[in-house]
C-alpha cells in the first residue's frame, strides 16, 4: 500500500451550548461558520474544519498526562514570536482566558487559552516547515 494519510481534516470539540460556543469561536477567534444546527456547528479555522458537538455536562477535549498535568489536544501555530505576542494581547483584550507566554525548552514560545467550556488549546510561535514552504513561499 503506497497510500498514506495526507492531513487532519476535522477536529471534534465537545460543547454544552452550540449557539453560544459557535458565536464565541467566530467573534473571539475569527472562525468562519459554515453550518449550524442545534446539535453541532462546523467552523473553518486555521486551515482546518472544527466540529463543535453538543455534549453532556463536564465534557472537554482535555486529558491528563501521567504526572497529573492537564493537557490540550490542539496546538495552533502562528508565524513568529511577534505574532505570538500580538495574538496573546488580542486574546487578553477579547477577555479570553489565557496563560502566560512560556519557554518550554524547545524552539519558539507558547501560551494556552480556553474556550467557554474549558477546552484547553495551545498556541506556538513556530510554523511547520512544510506549511511555510507550501503557503508562505
Amino acid at each position: 500500500m503506497n497510500e498514506k494519510l495526507v492531513r487532519v481534516g476535522t477536529t471534534y470539540i465537545p460543547v454544552r451550548d452550540v449557539e453560544n460556543s459557535s458565536t464565541w469561536y467566530v467573534n473571539k477567534l475569527g472562525a468562519e461558520l459554515s453550518y449550524k444546527d442545534e446539535d453541532k456547528a462546523i467552523l473553518n479555522i486555521a486551515n482546518q474544519s472544527i466540529f463543535l458537538v453538543k455534549s453532556k455536562e463536564n465534557q472537554s477535549s482535555n486529558f491528563y498526562d501521567i504526572y497529573g498535568e492537564e493537557r490540550f489536544s490542539i496546538t495552533f501555530e502562528v508565524n513568529g514570536l511577534d505574532a505570538l505576542k500580538a495574538i496573546h494581547r488580542d486574546f487578553i483584550e477579547k477577555e479570553i482566558k489565557v496563560g502566560e507566554i512560556e519557554n518550554r525548552g524547545h524552539a519558539g514560545r507558547n501560551f494556552v487559552f480556553y474556550d467557554l467550556d474549558g477546552n484547553k488549546f495551545d498556541v506556538w510561535s513556530e510554523l511547520s516547515t512544510i506549511f511555510k514552504e507550501k503557503y508562505l513561499a
